[in-house]
This record gives C-alpha cells, structure tokens and sequence, in this order.
C-alpha cells in the first residue's frame, strides 16, 4: 500500500511544470483577450473618472400618495439603470436613497449627456383622440387636402403596415359656432375629469346646456382652451398637470415650421405600457427619414384596433389621434381606416439622435413615479485622477513595505514571493479590464482600497507555506520532503483564511448598495485568485526552487539556512523511527 502512495508523490512531485504552463496560459489568454477587445484599461467609476452625480426625488400625482412604495422606487431604478446602459455610457450606478430618493451616478462619456436627459423623465405615453387643435396664438392649423396628402406639419403619421396612411394636423374648418358645438358634443360622449373608471356605466346628471356635469366641464375646458398660449413656456409646463388618464386635457406640440399648436384631447384610448417595442428605423423607401416603429402588445393590438376605427369614422380633426409623451404631442396622425395589424410608425423631422432618444424611452418603458431632480453634481475628471493617484501611491507604499519586509526575513524566498505577486496582479488587472465590457464593472476607490488590501491576504498565504516549510527543516528535514510535507498543513490554513475573506466580501457585497460592492467585489475577486495562484504558481515553484543547490543546500541567503533555523544536522530526508543499536555490534 505504501508503494502506490510513493509511486503517486514522486510523480506530483516531479511535475510543476504543468501547473506553471497552466497558469501561464491563463495569463496569456485573458492578456491576449483584453488586446483584442480593445479594452486594455479597466472601466473607471464616477470617483475617478468624472462625471455627474444626480438625486431624483419621487413626487406624488394627487390622490396618489400611496404610488411611492418600495416596489415602484425597485422598478423605476431598473428602468433607469435599462436607459443608461441602453445609451451606451461606460457605467452607471443607479440606486435608492431612502424611502423617495434615487441617485444617478452617470460616469463621463460620450452618451452621459443623453443619459442626463432621459434618466429621470418619466415617459408617459398616450394616445388621445383630438377634439380640437390649432395654432396657438392666432389662426388655425392647415387642413388636410381631399386627397389625403400629409400636411405641412411633419409631427408623425401612422401606419398600419404595409399599406401607409397619409398624415394630417388638421384643425376644423368649419364656423367657429359649429366648432363650439361639436367640442361640446365630443366631449360630452366622453368621460369627463370628475368621472372615475368606476362610474362608466352608472347613470349620470343629464349633459343638458344649462346645468348638466358634461356640459360644465365642457364649456369650463373650451374658455381654457380659448386661454391657452403654447408659446409660453411656463404655460407649457403647467399645461395638463394633475389631468388623469381617464379624462379630456389640454395639451401643446410643436409643428415643422416651429409653430406651436393647442390642442383638446380626449381621455386616453392606449398607454406606453401597451407598446411592446419601439425601434428607430431609418425609412429610405417612402423618403420619412428617421421614424420610431412600434409593436403593440396582443391588449394593445386590439386598443388601438378600436380607437383608430371609431375615429375613422369622424370628420377632421376628430378623424386623429395625438400621441402625447410626457405632455407634449410629438404626432397627431388621422386616420382613414381602422389599423388592425398591431403596429405602427411615428416619423416626422426625426433626427437619427431623437428617434433614437425616443424609441429607448418606449423600450424601456414608463416609470411609475414623477420625479423632481433635487440636485446635481458634476465630479471633474481632475478630481478623480487626483483621487486615483493618491489610491495607486498607497498602493505602492503598501506592496513596497511587503517586499522590504519579504526580502529581510525570507531573502531568497522572497523572490518566489514577489513573482507570485506579479503574478496576481497580472490576473487582477486583465480580469478587471475584461469584466468591464462584459458586467459593466467599474474601478472606483473603494475598489482599489480592496485590491490594496488584498496584496496583504495574497502575502499572508504566502507567509504560512513558507513558515511550514521551515518548521519541517527545524525538525531535521532536508528541503525537498519539507516542501512536500509542509504543504497539506499550509494548503489546508490558506483554504480556511480565504473563504473566511470570501464569505466576509460575498456578504458584504449583498447587504449594501453603491460605491461600498465595488470594495466587496474586488476583495472577493482577489481572494479566490490568491487561491488560484498560491495552488498553480507558488507551491510549484518552490517544488522547482527546492530541486537548486542554492536553496536545497540551505544557503545562509536562501532563506533556508539550517543553522539560521536551528536546525540539528545531520538533515533527514524522511521520518524514520529511531532504530536502538545492539551493543555487541558497538
């Protein structure tokens, strides 16, 4: 039995080699990958990079308090964090703050300024149908021509694919009495503010001229409409406030030739929750330019189904249907016929950069929440090199102080230790540039703070080989069979410190949020690679080192030195009990 186990230890024993040629085509693999990714430099936080920090502060619509819970703030963080990265900026960490706060850290980068402007707007999309609209501050809107051709205001058309339909932004043009009539009658057939899902159905008041609850909120939003003046911009952003879906609003758009049109618009017919995808096309084949396409959901299909065929039905305007994002009518398309194929197509005077904006919002969906920004910050790119300098000297501090103290108490072991070093830091650094692309990992100081504190477990391993190995050469051993016989104690203290490093990191990482994760990550990634390279590097080298005349011979330089150990010569090669010597033979 004994034989086997021999058999097997001189054959572990006698090829390193293989280890070290593993370890080193790792190196050479993730080296060669990050060459070929052109990512040759790990990603940089906001800390370091530069960039722009901002707090967003949930607001509450009325009678709707209650909307800001943690399961809204939960999904309105994974919205953003979906835009951010949708854009393309390098990292960007998105996170709650109490119970109504979020904060956007968006590092510098060549989208960051889109990304400003889309982090926090909530993308509210509806389709209403126009009541009535014309250009604010005078004057009417053109009509549609009787052959349906698209009208001078560009602000979108609809399609029910293949087969397009013409476009128009038409106003009445009938008397302003028949105008006033028909705004009373339109409204009047739909649900007015006061009216709540609940109530459709139930008998109401008469909507008689006099008195009636439809007729007042009518007449009360037609002088609103008579007031209204798109061409202030504080009116604008105040217009449809508090408005829920389920009733008629105001609202305001911009036609192509920068004029501003007003608009009274029915309850919502569709929402943004009731498009599936949005992509931005460029359409070379009906010369639209960029447009924004969008798939309805099945609900969705059908909603828009309904609503395109009952306002083909009507006479323009009451023939369209505004597509109101955020409050604002970027399209108000009429429609011939009702479009049943579940998608459709918004074009205009879409640059490629706005139909792109617009189509990631779609995508990703509407927040559930309004928010505020309360504040911005913008963190200079000086600042975070700065920073980075002062991490990379206390780095530099601290690995010299390692090796002045390696190369003072272990000398010639100090130059397995040190390539060991390099070693790790090689698969730190190519595995920190690589996971950057791949898992949107960012370096930020507290990361470099753990990678600082990770050389000091790296040479802790290092530390308790290298002390078992000279316990085995107090107790007589010569230096092949000590390296040998110290490594299963030293491997077994090595495996225990760093899963209890490990497991502190793993936890740490889960139960905080932030800047504090880039720490816990970057402990835990260096703590299993100090396994990596403690098991395929530094115990197969010293496996070779031992087989030199300079260490195996103890040199007084090697770190080994018998005497310097206080060891008693004659060294042994193995264990062997002590075998009494017969007194005649003496």
């Amino acid at each position: 039995m004994a034989t086997p186990k021999k058999g097997r230890s001189a054959s572990a024993q006698s090829k390193p080699g293989r280890s070290l040629a593993l370890i080193l085509i790792a190196i050479a693999a993730l080296t060669g990958g990050m060459f070929a990714s052109g990512h040759t430099t790990p990603r940089l936080g906001i800390d370091l990079a530069g960039g722009t920090s901002i707090t967003l502060r949930a607001v509450p619509e009325a009678g709707n308090e209650e909307a800001i819970n943690k399961t809204n703030m939960d999904t309105a963080v994974s919205i953003m964090e979906r835009r951010v990265n949708g854009l393309g900026v390098s990292e960007s960490e998105v996170q709650t703050q109490g119970r109504d706060n979020i904060v956007v850290n968006i590092p510098k980068g060549t989208n960051s300024e889109q990304a400003r402007k889309q982090v926090g707007t909530t993308a509210k999309l509806y389709f209403r149908p126009v009541i009535a609209t014309e250009v604010s501050g005078g004057g009417t809107a053109p009509s549609p021509s009787p052959t349906g051709s698209p009208s001078d205001q560009p602000s979108g058309k609809a399609t029910d694919k293949p087969e397009a339909t013409d476009k128009g932004s038409a106003s009445p043009s009938a008397s302003p009495s028949t105008q006033g009539r028909a705004v009373t009658d339109a409204l009047k057939a739909d649900a007015t503010p006061s009216a709540s899902a609940s109530d459709k159905g139930k008998a109401s008041p008469s909507p008689s001229a006099t008195g009636g609850t439809a007729g007042d909120d009518a007449s009360k939003l037609q002088e609103q409409y008579a007031k209204l003046d798109c061409t202030n911009e504080k009116t604008r952003s105040t217009v449809g406030d508090g408005v829920k879906a389920s009733a008629p609003t105001l609202a305001c758009g911009q036609n192509s030739q920068g004029q501003w049109q007003k608009y009274i618009l029915g309850p919502a017919e569709v929402d943004g929750t009731d498009v599936d995808k949005a992509q931005a096309v460029l359409n070379t084949q009906t010369g639209a330019g960029w447009t924004v396409t969008m798939d309805f959901t099945d609900g969705g299909a059908k909603k828009f189904a309904d609503i395109t065929g009952k306002l083909a039905q009507n006479q323009s305007p009451q023939n369209q249907f505004a597509i109101v994002l955020d409050g604002d009518v970027v399209s108000d398309p009429y429609v011939r016929q009702a479009l049943t194929g579940g998608n459709a197509e918004i074009s205009g005077n879409f640059t490629q950069q706005s139909a792109q904006d617009l189509s990631n919002m779609l995508s990703y969906g509407a927040l559930p929440l309004t928010f505020k920004v309360d504040s911005m910050t913008t963190v200079t790119a000086a600042l975070g090199g700065d920073q980075l300098n002062a991490g990379l000297i206390a780095g530099a501090i601290g690995l010299a102080l390692v090796v002045i103290y390696l190369l003072a108490y272990y000398r010639g072991l100090s130059f397995i230790a040190i390539l060991s070093l390099l070693v790790s830091a090689a698969l730190t650094y190519t595995l920190m540039a690589l996971l950057g692309p791949t898992i949107g990992f960012a370096l930020n100081l507290p990361a470099v703070c753990g990678a600082i504190v990770a050389i000091g477990i790296t040479a802790d391993s290092f530390i308790v080989y290298f002390e078992r190995v000279r316990d085995e050469i107090r107790e007589g051993r010569s230096l092949r069979p000590a390296v040998e016989r110290a490594w299963p104690r030293a491997r077994r203290t090595i495996l225990v410190s760093d899963f209890v490093s490990f497991l502190a990191a793993a936890v740490l990482f889960i139960v905080t949020v932030g800047k504090v994760q880039g720490f816990a990550f970057t402990l835990g990634l260096t703590t299993l690679l100090d396994v990596v390279v403690v098991f395929l590097f530094t115990k197969p080298l010293l496996t070779l080192m031992a087989r030199r005349p300079f260490f195996a011979n103890g040199h007084k330089w090697s770190g080994l030195d018998p005497k310097s150990l206080g060891a008693q010569p004659p060294l042994r090669r193995t264990r062997r009990p002590a075998v009494p010597v017969d007194p005649k033979e003496a």
